[in-house]
């Protein structure tokens, strides 16, 4: 029975980090979807309470780094300045790795569907628990563009 308790012990442990893993995982998956929900309705300030409010908090986008929370929220708002520049976000393909207990990793693939084109990439976050939740400290994002066009010109003839 004595060689049984270490094992019964390291079995709850287990359990348990990873009930605190799925619980992490779920808190950060709803403040995406809340941020999605958010930019859908044209809201990007709610959009924006997704992300650390930080003068540290870093945007990477091609060769731009934004620095700071109040510099990414008016750099937003210059580059989706109406609804349609805005589209539907949505995102998928959303991968989790917790580093430590107030750190995670998020890999993901988003979209955003307008009425003329598609614009797509993926993105990796860095994000941090704080006291009021889980923030994303670091965003590094990719763009393609995907022009939809109505009219087809048939060029093989």
């Amino acid at each position: 029975m004595t060689r049984l308790i270490p094992t019964i012990l390291l079995t709850l442990a287990f359990a348990l980090a990873v009930a605190a893993q799925s619980k992490d995982e779920s808190a950060i998956r709803k403040m995406m979807d809340d941020q999605a929900a958010a930019w859908n309705r044209g809201d990007i300030d709610g959009f924006m309470s997704g992300y650390w409010r930080s003068d540290k908090l870093e945007f990477v986008s091609g060769a731009t780094v934004t620095r700071g929370w109040q510099a990414t929220l008016d750099r937003y708002k210059k580059s989706y300045d109406t609804r349609e520049k805005m589209g539907t976000l949505s995102f998928s393909d959303v991968e989790f790795t917790r580093i430590s207990k107030d750190a995670a990793f998020i890999t993901m693939s988003w979209s955003l569907q307008r009425a003329k084109d598609n614009p797509h990439g993926k993105s990796t976050l860095l994000l941090r628990k704080f006291k009021e939740g889980w923030r994303i400290v670091v965003d590094h994002s990719d763009r393609k563009s995907t022009r939809l066009n109505s009219s087809h010109t048939d060029i093989s003839r």
